[in-house]
């Protein structure tokens, strides 16, 4: 968090009951459209636009447009047979239209007599007499004139209770009071920012988008064409931006504990790893070094592909912060990952000396408070666990870095909480987060703005490109007969089942029915089972027998996405590839091709398989690079799918979009640069109008460091 910034309130920050027609209630249900404030009103832009500003003749209308008409009514007609309807014959000049309406009332049928004059704007479709609107909008006129608008009409977001009208009339008021009357709303960005890039000035920006002028295209106000709509997008962009590199200067005024190696130790810990390290494991090693060498906290994220080796780059870490008398924290987002690095680092670390301990909430009893209390008086060097080494009860005595694994699946207050650990003192602890999952650099350039980023981009020697094929569920049988074949040369294989958009409780018993299945169509194959319902201590029988080769083949979830390492199991199979991410896939396939043999992952889809899905399969066949999947993978589906929607360290916008607007965020840093250098006064206005206060008063930060 940031610390309390003193900036005047402007009159956009006046509540919204100020304005004429929102009283308590009407307030109470704006508020569940996030809409407090003026300001609120004033950015919460249309999903679209209604053309209204022209009526259109009758017989030039055609069927899927919407349009404005005016006609005098000749029949009405209330038909009984079927769904009770009201039927409404208008007409003029140019032709006849029929208006149905499914809900009416007596009133309405009395308002609606022959010779009048109505107005009505609604969608065309084909009914049993011809053209007609079901149910639309319309009023009683005594002259077409007094129905066309001088703008379009914008369509807003709603929420039960609120009409289009109401929310109408309020932004309508809110753009009286903040922008025609002088009222403030005041623009932070450079005129020479405006200028360079095309942008209008934030009261037209609004203006614009609230009340667009008939003759712009409506489907540039809504598709990011519009300079107004991209001017408010960069400024949300640019605060969020602003607010990570604030969260990551305000972290750096902490002191570290600062880490001495010796390169002695160093190079012996090194030459007893059964493999040698690759260059880029190499180069990422001395950046964090350099880092945890200095009296400021690292913060570092380190991206690699499947199996480059980001493990034994974190214990590097950890063996320097040892070796200067501080402990690690190592956490994973599964009790599989943890056991994983668990066991990787118990190896690792055998002959050093330095004691590592699990902690997940797993761990009961005797053994649990043993490991509480090695980990308070400093007798455990290194915990590695899971969420449970955030709890209140788990105290370290001297915690000097902290390994995140596979950080975008934590919460921001999840990690928060495990950094305070280590704030027995004036001292913050280092910060080392890795993920697999490739980031876009898109993406990353936003949302991870706050943390230095190393990359290993080089696999280790000897790993072969795993033969990626494509097939539909039709030739499962065939499938299935290739695995008896495999088995029979000694190797091993994953059964990976998914129903993405399902209940995990469903999924687990996909997978226990496709084991059946498997195990009759292959009585020869010793088949086990792993899903994420089972018990810690089966799932690791079961995935230990695997890695054993007591089993032939390991039918799972994803929950194998991670944390999976046997060399002999050389052949995948995906059900139902389709429903999942590139990346998920791109993981997945990597838990093959881990040994010095030829491995195949085959991609069974359900057919018919759609365009985009054929595209997206198609990039999982031809390419092995994470990042290039990941890039490619942003473009056919947006962000939201690629990333993950709902993961809790994702910054939300209320404008922006990194999917239509992420051509933008090249412009970002630079004027980030340009705002701190020329106009720091214009940062915390932005970070407030974009981000906003918490209950203390200051200005919060959605993604913290």
């Amino acid at each position: 968090m940031l610390k309390s910034l003193s900036v005047p309130l402007e009159p956009t920050q006046q509540p919204v009951t100020k304005l004429t027609g929102i009283g308590a209630q009407s307030a109470a249900r704006l508020e569940k459209l996030g809409i407090r404030t003026l300001q609120d009103l004033l950015f919460h832009l249309p999903l679209r636009y209604q053309d209204r500003s022209r009526i259109t003749p009758i017989g030039e209308l055609s069927p899927g447009t919407s349009a404005l008409v005016c006609g005098t009514v000749e029949f009405i007609d209330a038909i009984q047979r079927g769904r009770p309807s009201l039927i409404c014959r208008i007409g003029d000049a140019s032709g006849s239209l029929s208006l149905r309406f499914f809900h009416f009332s007596v009133q309405q049928s009395q308002q609606l007599k022959p010779g009048t004059l109505i107005g009505c704007y609604g969608e065309l479709r084909y009914g049993y007499s011809g053209l007609e609107m079901v149910h639309p909008e319309y009023r009683i006129v005594q002259s077409p004139e007094q129905l066309c608008e001088p703008t379009l009409t914008p369509v807003y977001p709603l929420t039960e209770g609120v009409p289009q009208t109401t929310l109408r009339k309020a932004v309508k008021q809110a753009l009286t009071l903040c922008l025609s009357e002088g009222g403030g709303i005041r623009d932070w960005l450079p005129a020479a920012v405006l200028s360079r890039n095309g942008f209008p000035p934030l009261a037209e920006a609004l203006q614009t988008l609230h009340n667009p002028p008939p003759h712009l295209n409506i489907a540039e106000l809504s598709d990011g064409q519009s300079p107004a709509l991209r001017r408010l997008a960069f400024e949300e962009f640019l605060a969020h931006h602003l607010a990570l590199l604030q969260g990551k200067q305000s972290f750096k005024r902490w002191r570290a504990p600062e880490f001495h190696f010796e390169n002695a130790a160093k190079q012996a810990f090194i030459e007893r790893l059964p493999f040698r390290l690759t260059g880029a494991q190499q180069r990422v090693s001395a950046e964090i070094q350099a880092d945890c060498e200095q009296a400021q906290p690292m913060l570092r994220l380190v991206q690699g592909d499947v199996g480059s080796g980001k493990t034994v780059v974190a214990a590097l870490a950890a063996l320097m912060a040892l070796h200067s008398g501080y402990q690690v924290a190592v956490m994973a987002p599964t009790e599989l990952l943890a056991e994983q690095h668990f066991r990787n680092f118990s190896t690792w670390f055998a002959d050093t000396g330095y004691p590592v301990h699990f902690l997940t909430g797993q761990l009961k009893g005797k053994a649990r408070q043993a490991t509480l209390q090695a980990l308070a008086d400093g007798g455990a060097g290194i915990a590695v666990g899971t969420h449970a080494l955030f709890q209140d009860q788990v105290q370290f005595h001297k915690l000097g870095l902290i390994v995140i694994d596979e950080q975008h699946r934590f919460g921001v207050h999840q990690r928060l909480a495990l950094r305070e650990k280590g704030s027995n003192t004036d001292m913050r602890p280092h910060q080392l987060v890795m993920t697999a999952t490739p980031i876009p650099r898109t993406l990353a350039m936003l949302q991870y703005s706050d943390l230095d980023i190393s990359i290993i981009d080089e696999l280790p020697p000897g790993r072969r490109p795993v033969t990626t094929s494509v097939l539909p569920a039709e030739r499962r049988e065939q499938i299935i007969a290739r695995i008896g074949h495999w088995v029979v040369q000694g190797r091993q294989a994953y059964w990976v089942c998914t129903l993405i958009e399902e209940s995990e409780q469903m999924q687990c018993e996909a997978a226990e029915k496709t084991a059946v299945l498997l195990t009759q169509a292959l009585p020869a194959v010793r088949i086990a089972l792993v899903h994420g319902r089972m018990k810690t201590v089966d799932k690791d029988a079961a995935m230990q027998a695997f890695k054993r080769h007591e089993c032939d083949l390991l039918v799972a979830t994803t929950v194998i996405e991670v944390g999976v390492d046997v060399p002999n199991a050389g052949l995948m199979i995906i059900e139902n590839a389709e429903r999942l991410g590139l990346s998920q896939l791109h993981q997945l396939r990597g838990r093959v091709g881990r040994g010095d043999q030829e491995s195949f992952c085959v991609l069974m889809y359900q057919a018919p398989l759609s365009l985009l899905g054929k595209q997206r399969l198609g990039i999982l066949k031809e390419s092995h690079d994470g990042f290039v999947i990941a890039e490619k993978d942003l473009e056919l589906r947006g962000p939201g799918e690629v990333m993950g929607s709902r993961q809790t360290g994702q910054i939300q916008f209320k404008i922006a979009d990194l999917g239509r607007d992420r051509h933008l965020l090249d412009l970002v840093a630079p004027t980030a640069a340009e705002l701190q250098k020329l106009a720091p006064e214009a940062i915390a206005p932005l970070l407030e109008r974009w981000i906003g206060r918490n209950e203390t008063g200051e200005i919060g930060l959605m993604h913290a460091p």
